[in-house]
This record gives C-alpha cells, sequence and structure tokens, in this order.
C-alpha cells in the first residue's frame, strides 16, 4: 500500500478495509470502524520506512559501536592511563556505561511512546558528544567514570532504544531483516572506532584521538535526528515507567531472564581479548587491537544473516541454535593457546553474538500484542539485559589472574552464563507451542 492511499483510508469517513499484520507477521484483512484518527498499517517498505532504518542505523553505529570499542580503552588504561588500576575496576567503567545503556530504557521508553522521538535524539546526542570530549581530559579514574561510563552512557541510552523501537513501527513481514541491518551499524561502528584508535593514537595523542571520535559521532547523529520520524501517534493517555501487565506474561518474564544470564556472559570476549592476546599470548600490540575490529566485523553477518532467517523461520527459532552456538565456542576458547585459534574463535562468537543482540527487538515485538506499549516494555527488558552486562565483566575480570596468565576461569564462568540464557530461550520457544503459537516464533 503506498502512503498515498495509507493516508486516504486514514482521513477517509467510510470504512474501508484495511490490511493488519496479525500475530506472525502475515497479512489479513478486516474491516476497521469509522475512525479518522486510526493509524495506516506499516509500509514495510518504502522511502520514509528506509530512512528510519538508515537514522536508526547511524543510531545504533554510534551507541553500540561506542561500547563495544571500550575493550581497546581497556587495554590503553590498564596499560597507560590508568596502569595503578586492576583490570576489574577498569572494565567497571565500560560495564557501566552498557548498564545505561540498557537500564535507563525504563525512562527512555515511555518518553518515546509519549512521541518525543527528536528531543531524546538531540539530548542524546549532546551526552555522547560531549562524555567523549570530556574523556578526552581526563587524567584521573573518577573523571574516565564520569565521562566515559556515566555521561556516554547515558547519552547512548536515548539513541539505542528509539533506534530499535522505530523500526519495529515501520514493518511486519520484514521486521527481522530491517532490525538486523538497523543493529549491523552496531557492529560496523564497532570496527570502525579501534581502528581509528589504534591509527590516531601514537601520531595524535589520546586527546585527540578521543575527541576525532567524537566528532565522526555526531556527524552520523545529525543525519539521524534529521531523517527519523515516529509513524504512530503518541497515546492520550500517559503511561507509567513499567506495563504492570508484564510482571503476569509469563513468556515475557522468561525472556528478560534469559537476556539477563545471556549477557552476564556475552561481552567477556569483548572486553578482554585484547589483554588476552598480550597478557597471555604474548602479542604484539597490533595484533590485540585489531581483534576487537575483527570480533565485530564478523558481527555484522552475524546481525542481518540471521534476521533474515528469522523472517522465514521465527526470531525465537533462529536465537535458539545461535546462542547455543556462542556457548560451545565460550567453552572452546578456554582450550585455544595460539593465536590463529583465537582469531578464528573471534571471528566465529561475533557472528553469534551478532544475532544475540539484534534479534531480541524482534521477539519482543512478537511477544507484545499492543504496539503502542513496545517501548516500555523494550525498556523493561533491556534492563535485564544491563543488569547481567553491569555485572558479568567486573566478576569474570575479578576471576582473572593476568600476572600467571589465568584466563580459564572467567572464559568458564562467560560459557556457563551464555548456556543459561540459551536454555531459558528453550523455556520460552516450548511454552509458546503448548499455547499453541505454532512452529514459527
Amino acid at each position: 500500500m503506498s502512503e498515498e492511499k495509507e493516508r486516504e483510508a486514514v482521513l477517509s469517513n467510510a470504512s474501508p478495509p484495511v490490511t493488519v499484520a496479525n500475530s506472525d507477521g502475515s497479512e489479513i484483512e478486516n474491516q476497521t470502524p469509522n475512525k479518522p484518527t486510526t493509524p495506516p498499517p506499516p509500509p514495510n517498505g518504502g522511502l520514509t520506512a528506509w530512512l528510519q532504518v538508515a537514522g536508526a542505523f547511524f543510531l545504533f553505529f554510534n551507541c553500540w559501536g561506542v561500547v563495544n570499542t571500550f575493550g581497546v580503552y581497556q587495554s590503553y588504561y590498564e596499560d597507560t592511563l590508568l596502569p595503578n588500576y586492576s583490570a576489574s575496576s577498569i572494565s567497571w567503567i565500560g560495564t557501566v556505561q552498557g548498564f545505561l545503556l540498557l537500564m535507563a530504557g525504563v525512562v527512555v521508553g515511555p518518553i518515546y511512546d509519549k512521541g518525543h522521538l527528536t528531543s531524546l535524539l538531540v539530548v542524546g546526542t549532546f551526552l555522547v558528544v560531549f562524555g567523549l570530549m570530556m574523556t578526552s581530559l581526563a587524567t584521573k579514574y573518577y573523571q574516565v567514570f564520569l565521562a566515559h561510563g556515566i555521561t556516554t552512557g547515558l547519552g547512548c541510552a536515548c539513541l539505542f532504544l528509539p533506534s530499535v523501537a522505530i523500526v519495529a513501527t515501520y514493518f511486519t513481514s520484514r521486521r527481522a531483516l530491517a532490525t538486523g541491518i538497523t543493529a549491523s551499524g552496531g557492529s560496523i561502528g564497532s570496527v570502525i572506532y579501534p581502528i581509528m584508535f589504534h591509527k590516531l593514537i601514537n601520531p595524535l595523542g589520546f586527546g585527540w584521538t578521543t575527541r576525532i571520535i567524537a566528532f565522526v559521532a555526531l556527524g552520523g547523529l545529525i543525519f539521524s535526528i534529521a531523517v527519523m520520524k515516529p509513524r504512530l501517534p503518541p497515546p492520550k493517555q500517559s503511561r507509567s515507567l513499567l506495563d504492570m501487565s508484564a510482571f503476569k506474561d509469563v513468556p515475557f518474564l522468561i525472556f528478560c531472564m534469559g537476556l539477563f544470564f545471556s549477557f552476564v556472559g556475552l561481552y567477556f570476549p569483548f572486553f578482554y581479548l585484547p589483554t588476552y592476546f598480550t597478557s597471555f599470548l604474548h602479542s604484539d600490540g597490533n595484533i590485540a587491537f585489531y581483534i576487537i575490529a575483527i570480533l565485530n566485523g564478523a558481527s555484522v553477518f552475524g546481525r542481518i544473516a540471521p534476521g533474515i532467517l528469522a523472517d522465514h523461520i521465527g526470531s525465537v527459532n533462529t536465537v535458539i541454535p545461535i546462542s547455543f552456538s556462542a556457548a560451545v565456542l565460550a567453552f572452546a576458547w578456554i582450550g585455544i593457546r595460539n593465536e590463529a585459534g583465537t582469531i578464528v574463535f573471534a571471528i566465529l562468537y561475533g557472528f553469534a553474538s551478532g544475532a544475540i543482540v539484534s534479534l531480541p527487538p524482534t521477539i519482543l515485538a512478537r511477544l507484545t500484542s499492543n504496539m503502542s506499549i513496545l517501548g516500555t516494555r523494550m525498556g523493561m527488558s533491556f534492563t535485564f539485559a544491563g543488569l547481567g552486562l553491569l555485572i558479568g565483566n567486573p566478576i569474570a575480570g575479578a576471576l582473572l589472574d593476568i600476572e600467571r596468565r589465568v584466563f580459564w576461569k572467567g572464559q568458564l564462568f562467560s560459557a556457563v552464563m551464555v548456556v543459561v540464557g540459551t536454555g531459558l530461550f528453550v523455556c520460552l520457544r516450548v511454552l509458546k507451542w503448548k499455547q499453541g503459537e505454532g512452529w514459527k516464533i
């Protein structure tokens, strides 16, 4: 249906047949009542819809791209800027950044649902750029924590949830693909920013390297502000920060717990692979920096290809085997003792982790019957993921003994947590099947 026809259907005083999406993403035709304010069905394509994907791509590029780049900052902080602090203490900076990105969704979700998309993007852009600029000037731990961890993390939170929520309102039949393209922005940003850091750190120093990253982020975010607009009108009645009915929704709660345990273990390689190369394998600095780019480069394909598959077999059916693969890879990493094997691990794990990050929004859209509260429910579920990310890497880091080259304890902890998350996704799949949802979930 073209945009012109959609507008006619909305403005008409008659009761024309309107195509709407049913629970499995297919379309059925129903008669709608005479309500001029009824929004048109998702276009599933067209210039406006794909511009939202492009804008959301750059939001991911500059929120998850920044968060996933922390691995190279972690290595630099350990060796140069904050050498007197432990790896676990330094990892708190990155985990707080990721935690706020996800946790603040409890507040950002209802704000988005009320129609304040542009305000969120403007505030998020300012905080990300300001946080990185202040990081470039920081010399002490508390300064880095406030600038890089808290300020940048809050800015990323204002960008992340709108990026996935708005795409879900423009697509039904191709929602997983559109979300996968959007999420690939985080992986591509996570490739470009570490390479920029590595190439610029020696000739320009830490300060100007971080400032240039901030200017690149500013350019991409200005594009997102210019092109993104909400499709659905905000609800007339104000909504609380929490959707209390969600606490009675067993599938939703199981999924949230699956996200929690998955994110407890998922990001250990993203933070500690550079340190693993330098401390355990005694590799040169080049490969230690580039391993994060390799990991995130593989994640690009992991965010797009599973999305295409999920549109055909269902997002839950897709995330289960991929999550299981990530767990197997995490266990296999314990036995790897050379650079080549670790690089192969990074490529395969990057692919699997990309799917685990990109598919949850489409699963949430499937579990949420009322799309007007999608932002609120996403914020609630991302809180569980944020808590997992917050505690996961510091716990794993505390299990490490870098001086004695003891990494296996942290690796084992990470692997077990991903296994638990996979098990909960399986429970969700079984429960939905028993509820008569069919095979495509």
